[in-house]
């Protein structure tokens, strides 16, 4: 089975911070010109929930990039891998789209088409106010996400 990588910007874009990963996948699709191959592929997945199961499935790793509480200052950005991921995902949620995102993961694994290789790219969010742009701290961390999903893609490339 050809390797593919499935990229998923998970947020409200409504609600200032909540949209941070939408706004690191558009930055993504602009400064990769080899991203959303049939290797990798960037997906805006919004609030979506459930409905994303199907690109789940047809995913053999997967990188999510959301806003995440860890106790981190805001816009600080924190890698969490396979275990450490599904962790993140049982500590309380913040947002109906987490809530989505840890019922979405658990019918991958239901289904049993959890990708074995799977990470989430958290960003601490300053504010979940209405607003259609990320607050200052958080926006200035959307270079660095995006470092870290190549390097993580990378790694799994290798």
């Amino acid at each position: 089975m050809a390797e593919k990588i499935l990229v998923m910007g998970l947020g409200n874009t409504l609600l200032t911070d909540d949209g941070i990963g939408p706004h690191v996948i558009a930055a993504l699709g602009q400064v990769s010109a080899k991203r959303n191959t049939a290797q990798v592929a960037l997906i805006d997945g919004g609030t979506l929930g459930l409905s994303l199961l199907p690109e789940i499935e047809a995913a053999t790793a997967l990188i999510v990039v959301d806003a995440a509480s860890f106790g981190g200052a805001p816009g600080e950005v924190r890698v969490f891998d396979e275990a450490a991921m599904d962790a993140q995902l049982g500590a309380a949620k913040t947002s109906a789209h987490a809530l989505a995102l840890a019922d979405l993961i658990g019918a991958a694994t239901l289904s049993g088409c959890l990708p074995a290789r799977r990470a989430l790219v958290g960003i601490a969010p300053k504010s979940v106010s209405w607003g259609l742009e990320p607050s200052p701290e958080v926006a200035a961390s959307i270079p660095l996400a995006c470092e870290k999903i190549e390097g993580i893609i990378g790694r799994w490339e290798a």
